[in-house]
């Protein structure tokens, strides 16, 4: 990440932190301020990316994946032995058709 980059980066930070706009015009001023001289189209890319978002909790939910679909009601949990059986019978079948080719990764 270039210097620029990072620069627009910050200010983007310390806008959303001050719960300032986030805008071309007081990125910019942010940049001016720093004298770090970043090409206008960073500003630009910035503003648009982060308009109408919070970025706090954009921060916040950085490492979270997305939940699991729940089940479906008491018949999914009822049958839900099965169904694991037979995925997990369908996995062991898919590892099983490797060594119907005839060579393995070792051979």
């Amino acid at each position: 990440m270039s210097v620029a980059e990072q620069a627009v980066v910050y200010a983007a930070l310390i806008l959303a932190d001050a719960e300032v706009d986030i805008s071309v015009d007081n990125l910019s001023a942010l940049g001016k301020a720093a004298s770090v001289d970043v090409e206008p189209i960073y500003y630009s890319l910035f503003a648009k990316a982060l308009a109408g978002k919070n970025v706090a909790d954009l921060l916040m939910n950085v490492g979270a994946a997305g939940a699991a679909a729940p089940a479906a009601g008491g018949a999914a949990a009822a049958g839900g032995d099965a169904a694991e059986a037979a995925e997990e019978k369908a996995e062991e079948e898919e590892e099983e058709s490797d060594d119907d080719m005839g060579f393995g990764l070792f051979d």
